[in-house]
C-alpha cells in the first residue's frame, strides 16, 4: 500500500508533495494553511518564521539552536567583523557593526528606481555607459581547461564518481587553470598529469592551505585536492548540506580538513589557530552578491574599517580566485568600494538601482555571448525626443526596452561592481586582474576575481 502523503500538487514536477501530511491535516506542515495570527522571524535563524504565540516555546527547541550555541563560543566567531559600513566612507571612524543591517530588497530597489524622474533615469544609463566604456575595455576571456584536470574529469566520468553536471566541471576546472596560469598552484606542484591522485613529495609547507568560501558541497576544493596535492584545506559554509565531497576528502590520510559553518561575515581568519602562519588560497565559486565583499574583509582583517586587536594578524595571504555571483544581491552596506563609487559620481540610490539591473544579465538567453557593444543609448534618444515629460514614466521606458540591450545593460552594470572590487584590491598594494572563465553559454555568471601579494611577481 503506498504510503499516504501531502496532497499539495507541485505542478513543475508534475506530482504530489512527496512529505508526509500532518496528524488531521491533507497536508505537510510547508504546505498547509497556516493558521491565523502574527507570523515573525525566529531570532535564533530567520529563515523560517514562527507564531509569536508560539515564540517562547519555539526559542528553546529550535533545530539551529544548540548549532547557533556552540559557534558563539569559537574563538573565530565575532558577530559581523566583516559586515562592513552603511556609511558613506569605510573611514568615517564611526563602528556600527553592531547596528541591525538594513537590507534593501530587491522590490525597494525596483520601486525607487521607477520612482526616478525620466531625466534622473536618462542621467544614471548614460553614466553607466559611460564607465563601462572607460574602465571595463580591457577584460580578456581566460577559459582554462589544465591537462591534469581532464585527466582526473575523464577517469571520474570512466569510474562515474562526478556528482555534478558537466558545466560545474568546466567552470570548476577553469578556476583551477586560472589559479595554476596566475602563479597561485606552481605547475601542479612538480607533478605530471599522469601522477594525479599520487602522494606529493613536496614538504608541506610548500603547499598552501585553501580555503574555499560559500564551500557548498566542497567540489571545487575536491578537485584542487586531488588533482594539486592540497593537504591543508578549510570549508566555510553557513548551511548544512548532504552528498558532500567531505567524505571522499577524508579519505586521503595526507589531507587535514576542516569545515566552518559559519557566516563569512563573522569568521575571524586570524582567530583560527590552525591556520597560524600558514599561506593560504581563498577560493569561491560562486559567492552571492555581498558574500564576495565579506570574503574580501576576511582575508584583509588589516584593511577593515575597525578590527580586533585580540587576534593580530598571523595569517599569510598566498592568493585568491572568486567566481563572483548575483550582483542583484549586492548591498551598499557591505560593499568594500564604496569610494569607488562615490569618486564615479554615484549615490548609493544609483548603486542599488546598478544592482538591480545586473538580474537583466541572467534573464536573457545565453545559448551564445551577448554582445556588449550594445547600448541604450538610442533608446534614450527617443526617450528625449519624447521630452522631459515622457508621460508613462520609468516604469514603461523599462518594459519598452528591447531583450538585448536589457541584458547588455544588466552586465555592464555587473563589470561595474566587479571593478569597483578589482581596484580595491590593487589600491591595497595587490596584483590583481579580472576574466571571463567561462563564456556565457556554460553560465552567464563568469567573472572570475583574481589577486595575489605584490611579492609573488
Amino acid at each position: 500500500m503506498r504510503t499516504k502523503r501531502c496532497n499539495f500538487w507541485l505542478p513543475n514536477k508534475n506530482r504530489f508533495c512527496a512529505n508526509c501530511p500532518l496528524n488531521g491535516s491533507l497536508f505537510c506542515g510547508n504546505h498547509n494553511s497556516r493558521s491565523e495570527g502574527q507570523w515573525i522571524p525566529c531570532p535564533i535563524d530567520p529563515s523560517h518564521s514562527v507564531l509569536e504565540q508560539n515564540l517562547k516555546g519555539h526559542v528553546k527547541r529550535c533545530p539551529l539552536l544548540k548549532q547557533t550555541r556552540s559557534l558563539s563560543v569559537q574563538p573565530f566567531y565575532q558577530k559581523g567583523i566583516n559586515a562592513g559600513s552603511d556609511g558613506e566612507e569605510e573611514t568615517s571612524g564611526v563602528d556600527d557593526s553592531s547596528l541591525p543591517i538594513k537590507t534593501v530588497s530587491s522590490e525597494m530597489k525596483r520601486n525607487a528606481l521607477h520612482g526616478m524622474s525620466v531625466p534622473e533615469f536618462c542621467k544614471l544609463i548614460e553614466k553607466i555607459e559611460f564607465i563601462h566604456e572607460s574602465l571595463c575595455k580591457d577584460i580578456q576571456d581566460s577559459v582554462q581547461m589544465p591537462e591534469v584536470c581532464s585527466l582526473w574529469i575523464k577517469r571520474g566520468v570512466e569510474d562515474r564518481k562526478l556528482p555534478f553536471q558537466e558545466k560545474h566541471i568546466m567552470q570548476q576546472a577553469s578556476i583551477v587553470g586560472n589559479l595554476e596560469n596566475f602563479g597561485l598552484l606552481k605547475n601542479s606542484h612538480g607533478r605530471k598529469p599522469s601522477e594525479c591522485g599520487e602522494p606529493d613529495e613536496k614538504k608541506e609547507e610548500d603547499v598552501p592551505a585553501v580555503i574555499e568560501f560559500g564551500a557548498g558541497r566542497g567540489y571545487l576544493t575536491q578537485m584542487l585536492a586531488d588533482c594539486y596535492g592540497i593537504q591543508q584545506v578549510f570549508l566555510v559554509e553557513r548551511k548544512a548540506y548532504k552528498l558532500k565531497a567531505d567524505r571522499s576528502l577524508r579519505q586521503n590520510e595526507s589531507l587535514k580538513l576542516e569545515r566552518l559553518r559559519i557566516d563569512i561575515e563573522d569568521l575571524e581568519l586570524n582567530a583560527l589557530e590552525s591556520l597560524q602562519g600558514v599561506p593560504f588560497l581563498a577560493i569561491g565559486k560562486h559567492l552571492c552578491g555581498a558574500a564576495t565583499d565579506l570574503t574580501l574583509r576576511c582575508c584583509f582583517p588589516e584593511y577593515r574599517k575597525y578590527s580586533t586587536e585580540q587576534h593580530p594578524a598571523n595569517s599569510k595571504f598566498g592568493g585568491l580566485a572568486i567566481a563572483t555571483c548575483c550582483h542583484h544581491l549586492c548591498q551598499w552596506k557591505h560593499y568594500t568600494n564604496k569610494r569607488f563609487f562615490l569618486d564615479l559620481g554615484l549615490t548609493k540610490e544609483e548603486f542599488h538601482a546598478i544592482t538591480w539591473f545586473t538580474s537583466w544579465a541572467v534573464d536573457a538567453n545565453h545559448d551564445s555571448d551577448i554582445p556588449e557593444t550594445t547600448n541604450c543609448i538610442s533608446h534614450l534618444q527617443f526617450i528625449k525626443e519624447q521630452g522631459d515629460g515622457y508621460v508613462d514614466g520609468v516604469e514603461k521606458i523599462l518594459s519598452d526596452m528591447q531583450a538585448d540591450r536589457r541584458a547588455a545593460l544588466g552586465f555592464k552594470c555587473k563589470w561595474i561592481i566587479d571593478m569597483g572590487r578589482l581596484m580595491w584590491l590593487r589600491e591595497h598594494g595587490l596584483d590583481a586582474k579580472l576574466v571571463k572563465f567561462v563564456p556565457s553559454s556554460i553560465s552567464p555568471e563568469n567573472h572570475l576575481l583574481l589577486a595575489r601579494s605584490s611579492n609573488l611577481l
